[in-house]
């Protein structure tokens, strides 16, 4: 991968997590005033999609070109976090809403613990129409979703003939049609990696005018509710109890735009920085890397951190003191977390091993 194209690609996954905390911190009990970009959140996890189909597109063709590869990595890169995430979160919770219920008033369900647990390890929280909340976790539910864009992939891409078809449509019955109304937008990545003649398309004319149209094209999509108008389509079409079941799957008309501009963006940016041009100078390479490193770990452990901070602090929501402060602890929660979890994730590999040797004859 192109340096320069590796390096904005950190910088979008790093800006994408900052959105989603700023859209999950928009609390008036944790600050008075609206957040800034704080509407934003979902459109991140869009681009999270994206993001995630293009590197794992471009890992296994490079690095992970087996199976056992495959699914090594990525169990050790998956569960070195929501490890920590799934059995923190409770804990977090139980400390948090006994100094300041008010925080975690319709945020943090407490019953069902085992299955909450037991669901959120196996990923299996989004299934069908069951939205299974891993206790305050909100951002959980993507990791589920993506998770099983792995096993899918997986199976498309190392495994042939009759076992192929037979497993992906195992898959696709057990994820459910939550799951499978995004799939889209995660395969679009996919897509973008794979695709020469998308790249010679974007290539054309250096790059920019795709990359600034579609930037303008998120903001449009914003300022105009597209997202707000595609939902209210859908729940006119297939009813109100239906539409509230697929969760966020509901926004998926509006997410395939989001998807296309996407893509259509880091698309432009790669042919820009094949021309030799830095779309981010190098010389923030190493800030951008280290940010990017803990990038996981804020992302699925931003909600039950800042909630817990902030039931313990209990300040005034007026002026910055009070969030401000928030934010500092969770970002050093998250940095302490991150390097004994994210940053030493290779330790997760022997495990990880032992545990694919077990279900090695499925996929030999």
């Amino acid at each position: 991968m192109n340096p320069g194209f590796s390096l904005y690609l950190d910088a979008v996954r790093f800006a994408a997590a900052v959105l989603v905390v700023l859209y999950h911190t928009n609390l008036r009990w944790l600050i008075s005033e609206p957040l800034p970009f704080a509407a934003y959140g979902h459109s991140a996890v869009v681009v999270f999609f994206v993001l995630s189909g293009y590197v794992i597109s471009f890992v296994s063709s490079i690095k992970e070109t087996s199976f056992e590869q495959f699914a090594v990595s990525r169990l050790a890169r998956v569960y070195s976090v929501a490890l920590p995430a799934v059995f923190l979160t409770p804990c977090l919770d139980l400390i948090g809403r006994s100094y300041y219920p008010l925080a975690y008033e319709g945020l943090a369900p407490v019953d069902w613990v085992a299955i909450r647990m037991l669901a959120s390890l196996s990923f299996t929280n989004e299934l069908w129409t069951v939205s299974i909340l891993s206790f305050s976790n909100t951002p959980y539910w993507s990791l589920c979703y993506e998770v099983w864009y792995y096993i899918i992939f997986a199976v498309v891409v190392y495994t042939t003939g009759v076992r192929r078809l037979l497993l992906l449509f195992t898959c696709t019955m057990i994820a459910g049609i939550k799951i499978l109304l995004l799939a889209p937008v995660w395969w679009m990545g996919v897509l973008l990696h794979r695709s020469g003649r998308m790249a010679r398309l974007l290539a054309y004319g250096g790059g920019w005018p795709a990359a600034i149209a579609s930037i303008l094209g998120i903001f449009a999509m914003h300022e105009f509710g597209v997202q707000a108008a595609l939902s209210n389509v859908l729940r006119n079409a297939i009813g109100e109890h239906l539409h509230t079941q697929l969760f966020l799957s509901k926004f998926f008309m509006s997410d395939m735009i989001l998807g296309l501009l996407v893509m259509t963006h880091f698309g432009a940016v790669r042919a820009i920085c094949n021309s030799r041009v830095d779309v981010v100078p190098m010389a923030f390479d190493r800030a951008i890397r280290a940010m990017a490193g803990y990038t996981f770990t804020l992302y699925l452990l931003h909600q039950p951190l800042f909630l817990f901070w902030g039931a313990m602090i209990r300040g005034n929501p007026q002026g910055t003191l009070f969030y401000g402060t928030t934010i500092f602890l969770l970002v050093a929660s998250v940095i302490l977390i991150g390097e004994l979890t994210e940053k030493r994730r290779e330790l997760f590999r022997g495990p990880a091993e032992r545990l694919f040797s077990r279900v090695r004859l499925v996929f030999a």
